[in-house]
């Protein structure tokens, strides 16, 4: 037991390393490519510290190049699950009464590690593993999650020392809690910092955790946990075990000891998340937390006012950087008419630049989608715009899956608002155009608000401030992350809380102390210095007395 009131230094955001000719970071990230590229390593499970091999395998390829082998994983299934949920409950006692400063210290030096020598090894891995461009992969795969696990550790220092007032006489204090049981964390294959921060937060927090990464991302999901181990964190804290979602999934949350849910991934799993919990309710030692980013149909409305080149750049960024696969991501557009034709003109100049390829060359602004699911999923989508009459494909639309899962940016101009593709998540390089008339404003909003059943992240753009205030207050619940004059991707952490509701998930702010709050059970303690003698009380007293 430590005896002080310690406090971290306040974080400030990993600086993004530029990656140009002639810096230092782009030959030493070249060199990390081509070792993390040149071997193909076998991933085992980890379950309580030990390396576990169940001999069911898959593999792990580079989506941009279908003969590049980097890796074969093992996957868990029921054995494995109830093997990990036993190594959580064994690690849960020390880990959960483990002084706050402690936990803190692993994390901290995970990010240091990151930020030093696994800075090069985890962004390599990104680009081979998820089709990432280096300046995605330093984003992600460095800079976000270096933030995640410094700005949670400051987060969590803010809400230990929120505590409540107290008279005299008493001492009000609140205990923080960890949850009792396993926390599930469910992690998606486009944001390497995701599936680093949804088990890592519930676990600074003193819980103990299982993890699923997606099947896609497993290959970088195994770095973070080599990061982790030379960090320091004990064995049976955070125990990886990827898998299929009913083989690891359905297990995990028929356990009795299921405390929370941490997701990020489709809307339609989420559901079935949400549903397997509510059937097993009566089960579980306690109700679990449930918390869950899912899909978004991402806007960016455009004023009369708007700048029309900032805002065809927003756009070309918005929609095809990491190829449209951001939660994030710009997929849907109001133009008014007015300023249309100038921004098309610019839209379709930009994209015209674009090159798309191996993402290990630095020329390449776009790579592949990361699976073949995805790409026949996309490719559908794009052919449904070709065949109908309300729509016209402005830019892309060809697809080749030769060598890896290429899909061009595409924009395509629909005639009405809510046409499928203004409607419907689509998860790659499409952007759906509908060009409003300028006396219809209002009408525009509503559709942008009405059209799609998400609210994640949405864009205004305007120079009239007047048409600023009356957008945003229209669109107020349109969007969980919403932003004015910028595209609608690239949250920082420390700088804007990240997540959206309706369908778009239970908006419980990643990067930031809200969410941490969700992995913590409160216990108000209430101390009296000297306690009543007798049970009687002024009033009691008879008025002749």
């Amino acid at each position: 037991m430590s005896n002080g009131l310690f406090r971290t230094m306040m974080p400030e955001n990993e600086p993004v390393l530029g990656y140009a000719p002639g810096s230092p970071e782009r030959p030493a990230l070249k060199s990390a490519i081509r070792r993390v590229g040149s071997k193909t390593i076998e991933i085992p499970l980890v379950i309580g510290g030990r390396r576990v091999k169940t001999g069911k395998l898959a593999e792990c390829r580079s989506p941009h190049d279908h003969e590049h082998l980097l890796g074969r994983y093992h996957k868990a299934g029921k054995k494995e699950v109830q093997a990990a949920v036993d190594a959580a409950a064994k690690a849960w006692p020390e880990w959960s009464r483990m002084d706050w400063q402690d936990r803190a210290a692993i994390f901290l030096r995970a990010a240091d590690l990151l930020a030093g020598p696994y800075r090069q090894i985890l962004n390599a891995a990104t680009m081979l593993g998820q089709s990432k461009t280096a300046h995605q992969a330093e984003i992600d795969a460095a800079c976000e999650l270096i933030d995640f696990w410094r700005y949670n550790v400051r987060y969590l220092q803010d809400i230990y020392a929120d505590q409540p007032g107290s008279q005299e006489g008493l001492w009000n204090r609140l205990e923080y809690r960890p949850l009792e049981g396993f926390v599930f964390a469910v992690t998606p294959f486009n944001f390497t910092s995701i599936a680093g921060n949804l088990p890592t937060a519930p676990a600074l927090c003193g819980n103990t955790v299982l993890w699923k990464p997606a099947s896609s991302a497993v290959f970088s999901a195994h770095y973070i946990m080599e990061i982790l181990k030379e960090a320091g964190l004990p064995p049976g804290v955070i125990n990886f075990v990827p898998g299929s979602g009913s083989e690891v999934g359905d297990p995990a949350m028929d356990h009795p000891a299921l405390s929370g849910i941490h997701f990020t991934g489709s809307t339609e799993v989420f559901h079935g998340v949400w549903k397997k919990i509510g059937v097993n309710i009566e089960r579980y030692a306690n109700y679990p937390r449930i918390v869950g980013e899912t899909g978004g149909k991402d806007f960016v409305f455009a004023h009369a006012s708007a700048e029309p080149r900032s805002l065809a750049t927003a756009l070309v960024r918005g929609a095809f950087e990491y190829q449209g696969q951001k939660c994030s991501a710009a997929s849907r557009a109001f133009i008014p008419k007015s300023l249309w034709k100038r921004v098309k003109d610019d839209l379709l100049g930009q994209i015209s630049e674009i090159k798309m390829g191996d993402p290990t060359d630095f020329g390449n602004f776009m790579g592949a989608v990361i699976d073949e699911g995805a790409y026949k999923s996309i490719e559908n989508y794009i052919k449904i715009a070709k065949r109908a009459p309300d729509a016209k494909i402005l830019a892309g639309g060809g697809c080749d899956k030769s060598t890896g899962w290429f899909i061009e940016p595409t924009v395509v101009q629909a005639t009405k608002p809510d046409f499928k593709l203004m409607r419907e998540e689509i998860f790659g390089p499409v952007l759906t155009v509908w060009v409003y008339p300028d006396g219809q404003l209002d009408k525009a909003l509503q559709a942008c608000d009405q059209g799609s059943p998400y609210a994640l992240t949405g864009a205004v753009f305007a120079r009239d401030r007047q048409a600023i205030v009356h957008m945003a207050d229209k669109l107020r619940h349109a969007a969980g992350n919403f932003y004015i004059n910028d595209k609608p991707t690239g949250a920082v952490v420390g700088q804007q809380p990240f997540g959206g509701s309706r369908a778009s998930g239970t908006n419980d702010k990643a990067g930031s102390a809200l969410n941490l709050q969700r992995w913590m059970t409160p216990r108000t303690i209430k101390e009296t210095f000297v306690p009543p003698r007798h049970f009687s009380y002024p009033f009691l007293q008879s008025d002749d007395e």
